[in-house]
């Protein structure tokens, strides 16, 4: 069974001193192939030593929707030039996030327009060279649906991605499919209360889907409270074979074929 772990964070400073032992036990665990995400400009350059150090590291280059806040007015250009290395798959991760927005950390809502300001520019900046460079693009979508589609459904056609980490209702997933791209699901699927989730996985085109970690995060069943590590995405796999009523390698097989199609992968 292969797997590959579309979106990870392996630049976290918890795997700092362990990596090299991460990467090994994704190998045992079937997880062959990893895409580890930069989440701010000053991150794109670690993710790239370690798909240099890696062969079976991947990297994809952007900037958070909560990175966008401090970062250039534009940056297109810095990233189209971290970009043009061979094993830069996609741009991203980037997005857009009302979760954390400062009515709700901080109880100043006053900031909350120029902070969703920021959001859009960088976002609208990471879709427009995506699609100028014919990369896909890793997209964060947190509480703000609407908004962030009204932005990608001009897209439709010249832009291909996944929205990653997905926790958005039905509604939402099918809006995803109908503009082409693909949603990826991390350990939240495993979780005992996301029964809706699970559900909703189920009725999504085999073709459409695929699995991540998103670690350090997400930690699936039965590991909740340790840090996630690539490994441990042949959880998810078995709950979203669970859920379409297939064996897990049927899964893995799809979900493999999907994210090699997607990002251009060695198959």
């Amino acid at each position: 069974m292969k797997l590959v772990d579309t979106h990870a964070h392996l630049t976290d400073r918890r795997f700092r001193d362990h990596l090299d032992a991460v990467v090994q036990r994704a190998a045992e665990a079937g997880v062959g192939t990893i895409i580890t995400q930069a989440a701010a400009l000053e991150e794109c350059e670690a993710v790239l030593r370690l798909a240099e150090r890696f062969p079976s590291v991947f990297a994809a280059v952007g900037v958070h929707p909560q990175a966008a806040g401090d970062s250039p007015d534009n940056v297109t250009n810095a990233l189209a030039e971290f970009a043009k290395h061979p094993k830069v798959v996609a741009i991203g991760e980037t997005g857009m996030d009302y979760h954390y927005l400062p009515s709700r950390m901080q109880q100043r809502p006053e900031l909350d327009a120029a902070t969703i300001a920021s959001q859009r520019r960088v976002f609208a900046q990471q879709l427009e060279l995506a699609a100028r460079l014919n990369k896909p693009i890793v997209i964060h979508l947190r509480e703000c649906a609407d908004d962030l589609l009204e932005l990608v459904t001009p897209y439709r056609g010249r832009l291909r991605g996944v929205f990653h980490c997905f926790s958005e209702n039905a509604g939402v997933a099918r809006r995803v499919v109908e503009l082409g791209f693909h949603i990826s699901f991390s350990g939240m699927l495993t979780f005992k209360k996301n029964t809706a989730l699970r559900e909703m996985a189920a009725q999504l085109p085999p073709e459409r889907v695929m699995v991540e970690t998103d670690c350090p995060y997400m930690s699936p069943e039965p590991h909740r409270g340790k840090c996630c590590e690539p490994a441990f995405m042949v959880h998810t796999a078995a709950a979203l074979a669970t859920a379409h009523g297939v064996p897990v390698e049927t899964v893995a097989q799809q979900t493999t074929e999907n994210a090699v199609r997607l990002f251009g992968l060695p198959s």
